[in-house]
């Protein structure tokens, strides 16, 4: 069984909102790994991620241990950075095992291709204020002044007040969505973008399905040959995908699944 989640924004919001999204994700991790040969996350796991070459954010010690004890038994972990969490750098593949990519991935699992992204930087080329910033976020000369110029509490000050901002844009997203009246409050015309970067590489390439993070809205999308899976935001809309050990690639919710235990260890 292979696992694909993303967009769980570890640290994003109020402590207590937080902490219940982080407990949320281990128990999931935990079940995962049960009968997982590898678990993906499609970027944005951390709201904000910032790596010095000795200095790293604090928090989020649930998940990190979880993830170092799957791949202490053998499970593999990959994780494919988004615009949230970009900036890594030895840290979760030295202590956790953690198999880290900057770039998208075209993979062979379960006998599939499948093409895994987190989906932020596709198919932008009419938005050339995002395009700016892609090219400026991304700079490793840029990255190595700002983590010699900018002392780590600065930094993470202005990491989660830009995330802050990237979140709203979304809230908003969510708002109109819901104004629309669509089935659930959804706008799938907010996923088409990365639909359209999907047709045109399968055009090109052999491709079984694509995986996508990034736009906060689970779908399962079918046209003929081509399948789509967008992962939900773990805040709101918590979704995750399964290639099962027939090769079929599905979407499910994470409240289709049993029950998490009580805080205090009952039922």
């Amino acid at each position: 069984m292979h696992y694909f989640a993303s967009d769980i924004h570890l640290g994003a919001g109020d402590p207590a909102a937080a902490r219940e999204v982080e407990r949320r994700f281990v128990a999931w991790l935990d079940r995962a790994g049960r009968d997982a040969e590898s678990i993906f996350l499609v970027g944005d796991i951390f709201d904000f991620w910032f790596e010095y070459r000795r200095v790293v954010p604090k928090g989020f010690v649930r998940t990190l241990g979880k993830l170092a004890e799957l791949t202490d038994r053998g499970v593999r972990v990959v994780f494919l950075t988004g615009n949230h969490d970009m900036w890594v750098g030895d840290y979760l593949t030295r202590e956790c095992g953690v198999e880290v990519y900057t770039a998208p991935q075209l993979l062979t699992l379960g006998g599939r291709r499948i093409f895994v992204a987190h989906g932020d930087n596709m198919n932008i080329d009419g938005q050339p204020m995002l395009r700016l910033l892609n090219r400026i976020f991304r700079s490793r000369t840029l990255r190595w002044l700002f983590s010699w110029g900018v002392h780590p509490d600065w930094a993470m000050r202005f990491g989660h007040w830009w995330s802050g901002k990237s979140r709203k844009r979304h809230n908003d997203a969510d708002r109109r969505a819901a104004e629309t009246g669509g089935p659930g409050g959804f706008d799938a015309s907010l996923t088409e973008p990365l639909i359209a970067y999907a047709r045109s590489y399968a055009a090109t390439h052999e491709v079984d399905d694509f995986v996508f993070g990034h736009m906060h809205f689970a779908r399962d999308y079918r046209d003929g040959a081509l399948h789509v899976v967008h992962l939900g935001c773990w805040e709101k809309n918590p979704a995750y995908a399964v290639l099962d050990n027939r090769g079929v690639l599905s979407l499910r919710k994470l409240e289709e699944e049993e029950p998490l235990p009580a805080k205090n260890g009952t039922r």
